[in-house]
């Protein structure tokens, strides 16, 4: 004999249904499984990526720090840019472990602003150029790099990089009425400068445009140029901090001027002796002073 098995399904919303004294059927339900977490990239390759995009970068980077001021500092101060913002772009698509994400994005972003101080600091090969050095030291470019190293640093992803040497600005000063260039004097002429300014100066006088003598007076000094040549001569002032001997000018916070009327030496006989010319100038400017200025190009001032 064949038994039959009907189930019949209860409705157990309905009010006052006889289910025969049996609960609901239990309900199955199925949930989709979690998804696997995507793997970390392997910290050895992230290392080795790290080595071979800042390679080129440090070994630019070490030839800044071997050159000579000039134009072979400057070469490599154009070249070891190129190379910090190529390093920054590799390092945008470098696959990069989870913990490491936030340095690397940072190291980046670094490379980026090296790049412009690098830049920056490409010296201006005329007068009043700062030390590319010491313009680097003053950028605010070389920290953010040694920041995002040492965080990946710490994390086991060693950055290697030798940022370049920097020098803190110079003050360097010749001795009051020290002079600079003095081709030749040979008369009875005598001029008085007086620098009531605050930053020291040269005075140059020329001739045409080659300078007979130039002499360095300090701030809140006078010094006095004997034994003046006859002759009409232009004078020119600069006034800054920092002289160079090399360069012959000042390396900061430079002015160039030259005084509108020229000084004019002459030596007569009248009776009884000599008459010569005494001149005074003074660089600081004041009310009701009777000699003009004018400002003049770097490269006009007389060398």
């Amino acid at each position: 004999m064949t038994l039959a098995l009907s189930l019949t399904a209860c409705d157990s919303g309905g009010s006052g249904g006889d289910n025969g004294g049996q609960g609901s059927p239990a309900s199955a339900s199925t949930s989709a499984p979690a998804p696997s977490p995507t793997p970390s990239v392997d910290p050895v390759a992230y290392r080795r990526a790290l080595d071979t995009t800042l390679g080129p970068l440090d070994k630019a980077l070490r030839a800044v720090d071997r050159a000579h001021e000039g134009g072979a500092l400057n070469k490599a101060l154009g070249t070891a840019a190129t190379a910090a913002v190529t390093a920054a772009a590799q390092l945008d698509t470098t696959e990069t472990p989870d913990d490491a994400l936030t340095g690397n994005a940072d190291l980046a972003a670094s490379l980026r602003g090296l790049g412009r101080s690098l830049t920056d600091a490409q010296a201006d090969e005329g007068r009043c150029a700062t030390s590319p050095r010491v313009e680097l030291g003053a950028a605010d470019g070389l920290q953010p790099v040694r920041d995002a190293g040492s965080t990946l640093d710490g994390l086991g992803y060693p950055v290697h990089l030798k940022l370049p040497r920097t020098e803190q600005p110079k003050k360097r000063r010749l001795g009051n009425g020290s002079f600079v260039k003095d081709s030749w004097r040979g008369g009875l002429g005598r001029l008085t400068i007086d620098n009531g300014t605050d930053s020291d100066a040269v005075v140059s006088l020329t001739r045409g445009k080659r300078a007979t003598f130039t002499v360095y007076i300090r701030k809140g000094s006078s010094t006095t140029v004997r034994r003046v040549g006859d002759g009409t001569y232009t004078v020119y002032f600069s006034a800054g901090e920092d002289w160079s001997s090399a360069k012959r000018s000042f390396t900061r916070d430079c002015s160039f001027e030259k005084f509108d009327d020229k000084a004019n030496f002459r030596t007569v006989q009248v009776t009884g002796g000599t008459q010569y010319t005494v001149l005074t100038f003074s660089l600081q400017k004041t009310i009701g002073g009777n000699a003009t200025t004018s400002q003049v190009p770097a490269d006009e001032f007389p060398s």
